[in-house]
């Protein structure tokens, strides 16, 4: 009889049909099979951290009502790489020659199955489950080089008994279940602990058995009643923010491929238990998935052990796995909109974005695109348009389809026309749809620039304005163009470019124009980059690059139009402006707080006598928020290369000056709440992931690291690290100050 489901695909595992049909339930079995297994690599309490092969399967059929067993079988497993740890040579014996004669994983699990019903016939029995020492075997081994290799499990490995619980549920007394092996447990009940006496695995299962039938004693009489279960896939749906969410339940994957679906994920993850929805991917500030994702399981035992596949592949990438809490998982995953609660009612559904829409695409267009090959579930309930506060559309839609063959049909438009704009289509999950319509409704009709939360002195550099025709201008850029593809288009040139000097325009309802400006080091570098670059294609449009002058750029940023008839000023709201005056604001609100990456020193104030120090204004100033907002209208700014992208919500500052400012105006240093901690001596290639693997542990994550630069681009070996507690912050000081990091001795600071 089949002991599983088919699935397009996958090979089956199934058993001989000449036996007669065999049971496992999750329910009390009349059987159990004691399983015992070894890979390639570490043994014991790491089994399945390194990603070995298994290469070893030991088992024995054990009647409970009649206290009888089956034959012992043993089965050796080849793997595809023979190689052997020295840990597996030592304890299990075995060699690459031997293994090299043996049948893959596929052959003996098969061979297994229909073992078992043999053994299970001659002793009258019809049902089983498996009972295997801990968890290690069948959730960190077999599920996942099951899954990597591309073929099911039958049905009863998804559900076992953990013999340590067991043991434990019956000797109280004993030792906690994580301290359990099968040598203590023998030796707790006064059983022959010699391991030499038996072939390696051989007695692991003899003394399983023996210690199952102490336990079915009539001075224990214990019964075996609730099984571990293995879910068969994971089951989306959505999150609200008035949930709680166990912080020892959460972790953050990183180092994703950026089209990993949450299904992707639910695999790298195969054997372990996430909770419904529990899978939500990280988005950037432009919408795009980076590389994040936040996992959350059904309880704590299940995300240590996901820690264990830190570094694990996921094709040929290997996947960062950390520690997360349950606010930033309810920060991403939950929502509080009842429409898309609405919308992801409809359980195990798949989800499809699409982007690019028409802003006029209505229901029926979207339907008509789709077609009837890839029928959406519930018609027009299926789907669901983003929009901004005021019901605009963004040109972005969720779709539901009832199966898998649906959403593949769908992906298959992947940039089809609809109207006269091609449409993206992706896999999505529902965390993506909370983060996406979270966004949206959060933002202001018009990005503006944050308010600065620290004290900002006065960059060297401005805008430039005046004659001299220094910077170019790039029209007809894809809307979806961010500052990658610009870097990407710009090819050698980026090395030209002044630091900071890339400038997105956007229209009156803050989406992007079309149009950039960049400023280049000099018009000689200007004139190059125009004729290089002149209709040089992105993505799917090509993009003209004019030479042009700071004058005319300023004009075009603060919301004029540049044209064959010459410059139109920009609108005046206010009154008191008029276009001459409009330089008055460039100290003010050129450089927004999320670029400016300044090395320490060079933001300490020029020394002053103390006569004029007391006499003169101060150096430390505010940027003003109400001109930030006019400049903001019309303009988004991004940092240029070298300096990296990452957004940050503060300034890196001198602790003296920022002290001194913050004392004077009572402003709060910290970007948010916790303890502020800067790291010296940093090896000038470090980066964000070095310095998370450096505090792992101490709840970080991305957001909390501003790795510092100089005025030049170049990293200073300095980074600010925010960490959610003072205490935390002084446990990292205490811990990890004078710390290698890279072969450079790190110190650490408290600010």
């Amino acid at each position: 009889m089949s002991c599983t489901k088919g699935s397009p695909g996958k090979k089956e595992i199934t058993g001989n049909s000449c036996f007669p049909p065999v049971v496992m339930t999750a329910s009390r079995s009349d059987s159990l099979v004691v399983l015992f297994g070894a890979t390639a690599g570490a043994y014991g309490a790491k089994l399945g951290s390194d990603e070995r092969e298994l290469i070893l399967l030991v088992w024995q059929v054990v009647d409970l009502p009649g206290k009888k067993v089956g034959t012992l079988h043993k089965s050796l497993v080849k793997a595809d790489n023979l190689e052997l740890s020295d840990q597996c040579r030592e304890v299990s014996g075995l060699t690459p020659e031997g293994l090299g004669k043996a049948e893959p994983l596929d052959r003996v699990l098969q061979q297994f199955i229909q073992l078992v019903s043999s053994d299970l016939k001659v002793l009258g029995r019809s049902s089983y489950t498996l009972c295997s020492d801990g968890q290690l075997l069948i959730r960190q081994v077999l599920h996942p080089e099951t899954s990597k290799k591309n073929f099911l499990l039958s049905d009863c490995f998804y559900s076992f008994y953990d013999l340590r619980k067991e043991f434990h549920a019956c000797y109280p007394s004993s030792a906690t279940v994580k301290d359990q092996t099968i040598k203590t447990m023998a030796e707790y009940l006064g059983l022959g602990t010699d391991e030499t006496e038996e072939d390696f695995g051989v007695w692991q299962v003899k003394t399983m058995v023996a210690i199952i039938f102490s336990m079915l004693s009539e001075s224990c009489n214990h019964i075996f009643t609730e099984p571990e279960t293995v879910k068969y896939k994971y089951e989306t749906g959505p999150c609200s923010k008035s949930e709680t969410v166990d912080n020892e339940t959460v972790i953050r994957a990183r180092g994703l491929p950026w089209q990993s679906s949450d299904q992707d994920i639910a695999r790298f993850f195969k054997g372990l238990n996430i909770a419904k929805g529990g899978v939500a991917l990280c988005l950037n500030a432009q919408g795009r998935r980076n590389g994040e994702a936040l996992v959350r399981f059904v309880n704590s035992e299940q995300r240590d052990l996901a820690l264990e596949r830190h570094k694990h592949h996921m094709g040929s990438r290997y996947i960062e796995v950390y520690k997360a809490t349950g606010e930033e998982f309810l920060k991403i995953a939950g929502g509080t909109s009842n429409e898309v609660a609405q919308f992801l009612s409809k359980e195990n559904q798949v989800i499809i974005r699409m982007r690019g829409l028409p802003f006029t695409a209505t229901q029926e267009d979207v339907l008509g695109f789709l077609g009837p090959e890839c029928p959406v579930t519930g018609g027009k309930e299926g789907l669901l348009f983003v929009k901004y506060p005021d019901g605009r559309p963004t040109g972005d839609a969720f779709v539901l389809f009832s199966c898998e063959e649906y959403a593949q049909n769908a992906l298959k438009k992947h940039k089809e026309i609809l109207g006269k704009r091609y449409i993206e289509l992706f896999r999505s999950t529902a965390a993506e749809v909370q983060q996406v319509l979270n966004r949206y409704m959060s933002t202001p009709l018009i990005p503006t620039l944050p308010t600065p939360i620290i004290p900002v002195i006065p960059p060297p550099y401005t805008i430039a304005t005046g004659s001299i025709r220094d910077c170019v201008r790039l029209r007809g850029l894809p809307y979806t163009a961010g500052i990658d593809d610009i870097l990407e288009f710009m090819g050698d040139a980026t090395a030209d470019i002044k630091p900071h000097g890339v400038h997105m325009v956007l229209n009156q309802q803050g989406r992007p124009s079309g149009d950039a400006f960049i400023q280049m080091k000099s018009a000689d570098k200007a004139f190059m980059v125009a004729q290089k670059c002149h209709k040089k294609m992105m993505k799917d449009r090509y993009v003209e690059v004019f030479q042009c002058s700071g004058e005319e750029m300023n004009f075009v940023l603060m919301g004029g139009t540049l044209n064959r008839s010459g410059l139109s000023p920009p609108p005046c709201k206010l009154p008191c402006l008029s276009p001459p005056a409009y330089a008055a604001f460039q100290t003010a609100a050129v450089i927004p707080a999320e670029a400016a990456l300044y090395q320490p020193q060079a933001l300490l104030p020029a020394a002053r006598t103390p006569q004029a120090s007391a006499a003169a204004p101060p150096t430390v100033t505010y940027y003003p928020a109400q001109a930030a907002q006019l400049y903001m209208n019309y303009t988004a700014y991004y940092p240029s290369p070298p300096v990296s992208p990452t957004t940050v919500g503060y300034i890196a500052a001198p602790p003296g000056a920022v002290a001194a400012a913050a004392t004077a105006t009572h402003t709060p240093i910290l970007p948010q709440p916790g303890a502020l901690v800067r790291m010296q001596g940093l090896p000038y290639n470090t980066g964000m992931k070095e310095i998370l693997s450096f505090f792992q542990g101490y709840q970080l994550h991305t957001d909390s690291i501003l790795v510092l630069y100089n005025f030049s681009g170049q990293p200073s070996g300095e980074a600010l690290v925010t960490f959610p507690s003072l205490d935390l912050a002084k446990k990292a000081v205490a811990e990890k100050n004078g710390q290698l990091l890279g072969g450079h001795c790190v110190e650490l600071y408290l600010v």
